[in-house]
């Protein structure tokens, strides 16, 4: 068997059903949300809510700011609060918490908006009140937690592939 490197792929279609929106708490760094927002744009994510004044920097963040519609708001809680009120989307936090369930055992339902914390305190505890669900990614070593952004690829992969091979592959 050969193979020929193939630059870019086009991107695969995720069905229409499944939605996921990203919201953001105001983060350190300007390196984190850029790189979240290109995962997010390979991922398929139309839409991203970022809390704050942060800067996106577009030669880290590149076509996806062609993709995601970026919603800036001052504060999550009244976000969240809305969407919860509405049910317009699963409330599903990216934290380790007491309770929380191995992203390996969650199955995302199709509309979901991932919540995620901020890199030194995480999701803060009013915050938490108002989720639907918390789910942690796994650490098998030193240090106890991934980087918020390479916490955020992972969960969208996640996502997209159950949205592609279904939950249980």
């Amino acid at each position: 068997m050969s193979f020929v490197h193939q630059r870019h792929k086009p991107a695969t279609a995720l069905p229409e059903n499944r939605e996921l929106v990203l919201a953001i708490p105001p983060l350190r760094s300007n390196i984190n949300l850029a790189r979240i927002i290109r995962a997010a744009g390979c991922s398929g994510v139309r839409r991203v809510i970022v809390a704050g004044d942060q800067r996106i920097d577009a030669k880290i963040a590149r076509d996806s700011l062609d993709f995601v519609t970026i919603e800036r708001r001052r504060s999550l809680i009244p976000v969240l609060k809305k969407i919860k009120a509405s049910r317009e989307f699963t409330l599903i936090g990216l934290e380790q918490t007491t309770n929380s369930t191995s992203i390996c055992h969650y199955h995302f339902p199709d509309r979901s908006m991932l919540v995620l914390g901020h890199e030194r305190d995480g999701i803060e505890p009013p915050t938490l009140e108002l989720l639907d669900a918390v789910v942690e990614i796994p650490v098998f070593g030193l240090p106890h937690s991934f980087n918020v952004a390479t916490a955020t690829a992972m969960a969208l992969y996640e996502f997209t592939r159950q949205s592609i091979c279904g939950a249980n592959a």
